[in-house]
């Protein structure tokens, strides 16, 4: 079966496994199941995604507007979180999928692209400076990924940003699509075989690199249409501007969805914060430590009792937003479970939800240019958002991992069908041309 599944890729491939065109179509020598190559421009190998920027930089400030893409943003991340399983709750990264879905756009056209960019809020180079731009700004906070991992959070915050792109050593992608996710994104370029559990060993080692350890393993699963995995990470290390007071954290009372109440390790403290109330939300804004920059900071949001607190209301959120950038810090008495989220999210149903269905379409995704010679449109074969959320007395640990898988379907592999030669036969042998035969044979008797 493996032989035959083999041959099928085989068939649908026109690249050798021994070149990938990159910035300047780099050939990069032998490769197969457990071999894999990282380049950058111009042959660089040492640095593959770990500094946002590496490519083109954008100051934040210098008239992009950025405000169509947060919105943008905003909406996508909502539809990821409402898409989360139930249970003790859910992460997710919003940046982290726009950026994702910003770079399958660069490999898309026509109507599909545009669909793509509705969802983004932007469209063509707008789109693509709104990225940069937004991830420049968190780029004053930019460090070691290893810190989100580390024993003590560091003093000052840090924000660690990486993409990467993943190529089948069965494919050849399309040097300009490669140029733009470097220039843009900074993304580097991984080669391996997609297809095979040892193929996906450097994705697992990404993944737990650039999260700083919370995210162990990339969520792909092996496939032998996959052709390319667009991967974006995000990890946060950051220290409250004011830490609770361990000594007085103590179980208090915490009721659930369902009505039940239950006891949670709660921290406490008196501190001035930003506070605000709308149509009885209400929100307080924390300050992490930074010394660059306006800083860093979580919004703690309490809907009123019975909201699904998965699928707030957009509007409410937005002027609670707007409520605390305008407000005066009062003292606020803060009680504030310790908080410690890990979750998966099959982003197919936020992709739906956010008017991103064409994406798992061949026929409607438009993501035609993304390889070097490509026949058939590919399409969003496997898309999941990892995420990991802790919130202690110290502050705050966090990391996402977005993970988009390309397919291009092959012909489906026909299985062979069995003649056993095991009685007497005919030989022909004749001109394919007409049809002539020129020689004959019976055999009764192959000894």
């Amino acid at each position: 079966m493996t032989d035959m599944r083999s041959k099928g890729r085989s068939a649908r491939r026109t690249a050798t496994c021994t070149t990938l065109a990159v910035v300047a179509a780099l050939a990069l020598g032998a490769c197969g199941p457990g071999k894999v190559a990282t380049i950058g421009p111009d042959g660089d190998r040492t640095a593959v995604g770990v500094h946002v920027g590496q490519g083109v930089r954008l100051d934040a400030r210098a008239g992009v507007d950025v405000g169509p893409a947060v919105d943008a943003t905003w909406t996508l991340g909502l539809a990821a979180l409402a898409g989360a399983d139930p249970g003790k709750g859910a992460a997710v990264s919003p940046s982290s999928l726009y950026v994702a879905l910003s770079m399958l756009a660069d490999g898309s056209s026509g109507a599909g692209l545009a669909r793509t960019e509705d969802a983004l809020g932007a469209r063509g180079s707008a789109r693509r400076d709104a990225v940069v731009a937004l991830r420049a700004s968190l780029g004053a906070y930019d460090g070691d990924p290893a810190l989100v991992g580390a024993d003590e959070l560091p003093d000052r915050a840090v924000v660690h940003q990486a993409s990467q792109v993943v190529v089948d050593d069965g494919e050849v992608a399309a040097e300009p699509y490669l140029d733009t996710l470097w220039q843009v994104y900074g993304a580097g370029v991984l080669r391996t075989d997609l297809a095979t559990s040892a193929g996906l060993d450097p994705l697992h080692a990404w993944v737990a690199e650039h999260t700083g350890g919370l995210v162990e393993r990339s969520a792909m699963t092996p496939d032998r249409d996959l052709v390319m995995v667009l991967q974006d990470a995000v990890a946060l290390a950051a220290r409250w501007q004011r830490p609770f007071d361990a000594r007085l954290t103590s179980d208090a009372p915490f009721h659930l969805a369902d009505g039940t109440v239950v006891q949670v390790p709660t921290m406490r403290g008196e501190r001035e914060a930003a506070h605000a109330t709308v149509d009885g939300w209400q929100a307080v804004r924390l300050r992490y430590a930074t010394t660059d920059g306006p800083g860093l900071h979580t919004d703690v949001v309490v809907p009123p009792a019975g909201t699904d607190v998965r699928r707030p209301d957009r509007g409410v959120l937005g002027r609670l937003t707007a409520a605390l950038d305008a407000a005066a810090p009062p003292a606020v008495e803060l009680w504030l479970p310790r908080v410690d989220l890990t979750s998966k999210v099959d982003l197919v149903g936020a992709f739906e939800a956010a008017g991103l269905g064409h994406l798992m379409s061949p026929e409607r995704s438009g993501i035609d240019q993304i390889l070097a010679e490509q026949a058939d449109p590919g399409f969003v074969g496997q898309a999941v958002q990892q995420a990991v959320l802790r919130l202690d007395e110290d502050g705050t640990r966090a990391a996402a991992v977005t993970e988009i898988g390309v397919r291009v379907a092959s012909a489906p592999v026909v299985p062979p069908v069995e003649l056993h030669v095991d009685r007497p036969f005919l030989v022909t042998v004749a001109d394919s041309t007409t049809g002539w035969p020129v020689f004959l044979a019976a055999v009764d008797d192959p000894r």
